[in-house]
């Protein structure tokens, strides 16, 4: 474990292992943590990167409200943190993380060895209902008053546990945590909108390596079209982890490894 200061805020970093590097990163209001059952399938044949954005696992507080290009360099930036900037890596992102995870290899393609994308977020046609600058003041004023009225301490380290146990739910209970986990909800629309654009500005490296990996238990067969689309779209490998639930690296991590160590240089 380690903390390096990104941007004046400091980001905790864990590295695992040794061979190839590939960072893994996470969805929406997750921490580090939620890819533990991955990391040891990982780290005989790779050096593993896993970060906390800011404001969520032990990061500290988020200054200003998430963008894609943000993200994405927020990616590069740890990695040149912690030693590693100047090899090529795979990224791994989640649900929300993988348009950070697209978006970096979009921006950085001399950076990137391969691309995962574990049940990532979709959006065909995003759209926003009001400006993000008043979106933004909303979410924080919002954010404030749930904060100051204990919400996070009451109820979030219970739901945590009930939505996804882990020993590490405690940190729900913080209200740096509940302000980044909202601001990345409110703000998921710019981000998906960002990524479309970056889509038409920014192609992908023709031999650049891409799976897309989503869940299915039996339920929706509307989402893994949308995301069958998402591999077609991205000319990507397809597969698909069952059953399993949103939090694939909990219920199907060898699954999960298996697509990085696939994917990624061999």
């Amino acid at each position: 474990m380690t903390f390096v200061r990104i941007g004046g805020v400091p980001h905790h970093v864990e590295v695992t292992g040794s061979g190839p590097v590939c960072v893994l990163s996470v969805g929406l209001g997750l921490g580090w943590f939620d890819w533990d059952p991955v990391v040891p399938l990982l780290a005989p044949s790779r050096t593993v990167v896993r970060f906390d954005r800011p404001g969520l696992g032990l990061s500290g507080h988020a200054r200003v409200a998430p963008t894609l290009r943000g993200e994405a360099e927020r990616i590069g930036a740890v990695l040149d943190a912690v030693g590693l900037g100047g090899r090529r890596v795979t990224v791994a992102g989640h649900s929300l993380a993988g348009f950070h995870a697209e978006a970096f290899a979009r921006l950085y393609p001399w950076r990137t060895a391969a691309l995962v994308l574990v049940d990532s977020s979709v959006e065909e046609h995003p759209r926003v209902r009001l400006p993000r600058a008043p979106r933004v003041a909303c979410t924080r004023a919002c954010a404030s008053v749930l904060c100051a009225a204990g919400v996070p301490r009451a109820t979030g380290p219970l739901l945590r546990r009930l939505l996804a146990p882990h020993p590490q739910a405690r940190v729900y209970g913080t209200s740096r945590v509940w302000r980044a986990a909202v601001m990345e909800y409110a703000t998921y629309g710019d981000v998906a909108t960002e990524l479309l654009s970056l889509r038409r500005e920014f192609p992908l490296p023709a031999d650049l390596p891409v799976t897309v990996l989503a869940a299915h238990s039996g339920g929706s067969r509307r989402w893994l079209a949308r995301q069958h689309r998402l591999a077609a779209v991205l000319e990507a490998t397809f597969l698909v982890a069952e059953p399993s639930g949103h939090l694939v690296m909990r219920d199907r991590p060898a699954d999960v490894a298996e697509a990085i160590l696939t994917t990624g240089p061999r």
